[in-house]
């Protein structure tokens, strides 16, 4: 578990339902509506101390398609976190069988088929305690967190 101060706050369920007729649960779980969620530093911070980053297929502003180029010996992924997400996960895995180290920070959606495909063969799943605030954000994330770790690994 990374070692992060508990954040709390955010709407309560019971007054976004009133507003939309969907409970916040249902919102923040089951829709793609906001798929881009900016790292904590601090988050960043601790694992880049451990790793020491030299890649990130998926920052802010873009200038490549991080699905379609050669990631670096070691990366940090915060990946759109649609419907799409599962492709990134996929794109690490595979990065990885080349002799990567990829590091996720992603949902802890245990339940969808990308994490029973590839979340499950990590060498490394560390789950953040409570819930994240990202950068930029008012409030804390509306699900839990958790870093993905898959240690470069050659086929042979």
């Amino acid at each position: 578990m990374i070692g992060m101060p508990r954040v709390s706050g955010g709407p309560t369920s019971v007054s976004m339902a009133a507003k939309t007729g969907k409970s916040a649960f249902a919102r923040a779980h089951f829709s793609s509506a906001k798929m881009n969620w900016r790292t904590p530093r601090e988050i960043y911070a601790v694992l880049d101390s451990e790793f020491a980053f030299d890649f990130d297929p998926c920052p802010s502003g873009p200038q490549f398609d991080g699905l379609s180029i050669e990631w670096g010996r070691c990366n940090f992924v915060n990946p759109p976190y649609g419907r799409e997400i599962a492709l990134w996960v996929r794109k690490g895995y595979d990065e990885r069988r080349t002799g990567k180290t990829v590091v996720f920070l992603i949902p802890s959606r245990t339940d969808s088929a990308y994490w029973h495909d590839y979340i499950m063969q990590a060498d490394e799943i560390r789950f953040i305690r409570g819930r994240l605030r990202f950068e930029g954000a008012k409030n804390s994330a509306p699900f839990p967190s958790c870093a993905v770790v898959f240690r470069g690994h050659t086929q042979g």
